[in-house]
């Protein structure tokens, strides 16, 4: 039987194993806060406008339902309008919601590209973020939603590794950081230390992929999921997954710690 995984499951199993036996397979959750509940409802519809603005749907009863939206959405149409305007060139691929899946020994690797814009030489993975501003870049470049979805383009494309880039763009830093200089910064960073690039209300980060961070995330990948394989195989023998250290500092803030008697 294929396991199906994703790039949040890869992340909670690097993370803490226990925590990725609690969710994938016992399927544990916990409550949320109404202003967690709001942020979550918010980014679901910024998704909808941008995926229904891609199809080439009325996105006006969006905007007005909420002007903010309208905000966020120009902030990004400012900072990089090459994402809005429309291709030169007819052999260009641009699809919201694209899903692509890869199959690997037991596992079926599967991501959702919010936007995919694929030219001749040359393809690029957009992911919008509703964060009020964007994490370190390096955190974000050793997350498995970045290397995992740039290995996933790479090995079910025609693309070489060079030839992929990523941008995230966090579009709700209007909110809070309006009063910030405005910076053109057009580098591109080359993987894993990735480029921000930054305006008055948008920010991104961009990553480009290469050969030799290829090679490394797909022996990463290996290695966790063999890892992954072994305690699968345990856990059916009746023991659970592994537990991260106390000392890790990773227990304080996990919604499981009275589940794994670490509060």
């Amino acid at each position: 039987m294929l396991i199906r995984l994703s790039q949040t499951y890869l992340n909670h199993l690097e993370t803490c194993p226990r925590k990725f036996q609690l969710i994938y397979l016992e399927q544990l959750s916990s409550p949320i806060s109404p202003d967690q509940e709001e942020k979550l409802a918010w980014g679901k519809q910024f998704h909808l406008l941008m995926q229904q603005r891609e199809l080439g749907l009325s996105v006006e009863l969006l905007f007005q339902a909420d002007p903010k939206m309208w905000e966020s959405f120009q902030a990004i149409a400012q900072g990089a309008p090459e994402i809005f305007l429309p291709s030169p060139n007819s052999a260009t691929f641009r699809q919201a919601e694209h899903l692509r899946t890869w199959k690997i020994e037991n596992f079926l690797l599967t991501v959702v590209y919010d936007l995919l814009i694929a030219e001749e030489s040359s393809a690029q993975i957009i992911d919008w973020k509703t964060y009020p501003r964007p994490p370190v870049r390096q955190k974000v470049a050793e997350n498995w939603q970045t290397r995992l979805y740039l290995l996933v383009l790479a090995e079910t494309s025609d693309y070489l590794p060079e030839q992929l880039s990523m941008t995230y763009w966090f579009v709700e830093s209007a909110r809070d950081q309006g009063s910030e200089k405005n910076l053109h910064d057009h580098r591109d960073g080359r993987f894993p230390p990735g480029s921000l690039r930054e305006s008055r209300s948008s920010q991104c980060l961009k990553f480009i992929s290469d050969r030799q961070q290829h090679e490394q995330t797909k022996q990463d990948l290996s290695q966790l999921l063999t890892k992954l394989q072994r305690w699968l195989k345990d856990y059916e023998n009746g023991q659970p997954f592994p537990q991260v250290p106390e000392n890790s500092g990773k227990c304080q803030n996990c919604q499981f710690s009275v589940i794994c008697k670490r509060d």
